[in-house]
């Protein structure tokens, strides 16, 4: 398999499993940890390696390193193996997740971004999701039975149980102090602000076609996903919080052997839902409206990027980022008509969101 964002948490999870499970990586990429990219080397001995700086290149314990962007997009091309999982962050993903595609490569597909952005541009019957959300809505849908509405859950983020007046003041440590569990720094501040859910959301359209989709707060991060079929019953997908159990779906299609332990009920003992507000999610407004119309996702992608960026340089506050987006969302209303259009109108609003300083 090919890698893409190997020292990232997904990344790392999915060289456990192909350790677990005795699978070939061909190719490693990774941003600037270099350390930990050197002992993925000596673990998986891959074919080639990519990384983000030119400066890093010596640093790397390998004879084969190649750099930059383009990089990615030739070591998918010229790689045998038949399997890319993108694990990148952010708009950089989509290129990848394009070329995969193209060259005839199944993709096991954490990047967010790349569905978010082009979902309508993307053959998704090459794509496994990662998203334990979205795995979730995948096991549970084998069924023939009409479904009414899918569901997923959120964990609420870093801001779930503060007073929302306070919200407005929030430091970016406050943002990245997430109740659950440890992430990266984009997807946890998108955590904070629910955009991270108003992504799978999107992704869930793309994946799983026209439908009702929604999500609630499940405060213990147990149940990932929900079905509601038109008969009255409900389904729903526990597991632990480990991402190697869709993990090793999307890597080997199935699995057979334990990943994880079951959920104990007895020791859970009660399970917490609450409601989605918009008084504590701003973002949460404009739900429906993107839902109808997914093609702007590209909008809010690029406008939450650069809204972020904005945020960690300081220059807004916490609530400016979900105001920035929903400016952006109802500015820039023409859908793209082609993948090109998609990179044009990404940078139109990144250029846009920096302008309003």
């Amino acid at each position: 398999m090919i890698v893409l964002g190997s020292t990232g948490s997904i990344g790392v999870n999915t060289l456990e499993i192909a350790k677990k499970f005795d699978l070939n990586v061909d190719v490693l990429v990774a941003g600037n940890n270099i350390s930990l990219l050197n002992r993925q080397i000596e673990t998986h001995r891959p074919s080639v390696v990519v990384i983000g700086e030119n400066s890093d290149v010596s640093l790397v314990n390998h004879p084969h390193v190649l750099q930059g962007e383009a990089a990615i997009l030739e070591v998918i091309e010229d790689s045998q193996s038949e399997l890319v999982v993108n694990a990148l962050v952010g708009f950089l993903g989509l290129r990848p997740t394009l070329k995969a595609i193209e060259t005839g490569k199944r993709v096991a597909l954490a990047n967010k971004e790349s569905l978010v952005a082009g979902g309508a541009f993307i053959d998704t019957s090459m794509i496994q999701p990662i998203d334990s959300e979205h795995f979730g809505l995948w096991y549970l849908h084998t069924t023939e039975r009409p479904v009414e509405r899918m569901l997923i859950t959120a964990s609420g983020g870093a801001f779930r149980d503060w007073p929302i007046e306070k919200i407005k003041n929030a430091t970016l440590q406050d943002a990245l102090n997430h109740p659950n569990w440890a992430m990266g720094q984009k997807i946890t501040i998108d955590s904070a602000s629910m955009m991270n859910k108003m992504f799978e959301l999107l992704e869930a359209r793309w994946l799983f076609g026209e439908g009702e989709y929604d999500a609630v707060i499940e405060t213990k991060s147990l149940i990932h996903a929900l079905i509601d079929y038109q008969d009255g019953s409900t389904t729903a997908h526990f597991a632990k919080a480990n991402m190697q159990l869709p993990i090793a779906y999307a890597v080997m299609g199935r699995s057979d052997a334990e990943i994880l332990k079951p959920v104990n009920l007895l020791e859970v003992g009660s399970l917490e839902f609450r409601e989605i507000t918009t008084e504590r999610y701003p973002i949460w407004q404009i739900r429906k409206e993107l839902l109808a119309h997914p093609k702007r996702g590209v909008v809010i992608n690029a406008a939450n990027e650069a809204a972020i960026e904005l945020y960690v340089e300081g220059k807004i506050g916490f609530l400016d980022i979900s105001k920035r987006v929903i400016h952006a969302f109802e500015h820039f209303t023409r859908e793209p008509e082609n993948i090109e259009e998609v990179f044009l109108i990404d940078a139109e609003v990144r250029r846009y969101i920096k302008a309003m300083g």
